[in-house]
């Protein structure tokens, strides 16, 4: 399996893009999240959620719908 980047999102947003992504039965995880925990600027630092490479396109298709 070869990850590939959804999306830059802020922490709470992240997690419910992987929670959407986990109910449509898509993997997916946050990288980056605890990144700047030690000087307190974890909150303003970006996560990414990485996918299955193969799975791209229906995560962001999955992603956009939710968006509407």
């Amino acid at each position: 399996m070869a990850l590939t980047e959804l999306g830059r999102f802020d922490r709470n947003e992240a997690h419910l893009v992987i929670g959407l992504l986990h109910s449509e039965d898509s993997f997916a995880v946050a990288f980056d999240g605890h990144a700047s925990i030690a000087d307190r600027s974890a909150f303003l630092s970006p996560v990414r959620v990485m996918v299955d490479a193969d799975d791209l396109g229906a995560a962001r298709a999955i992603v956009e719908k939710a968006a509407r």
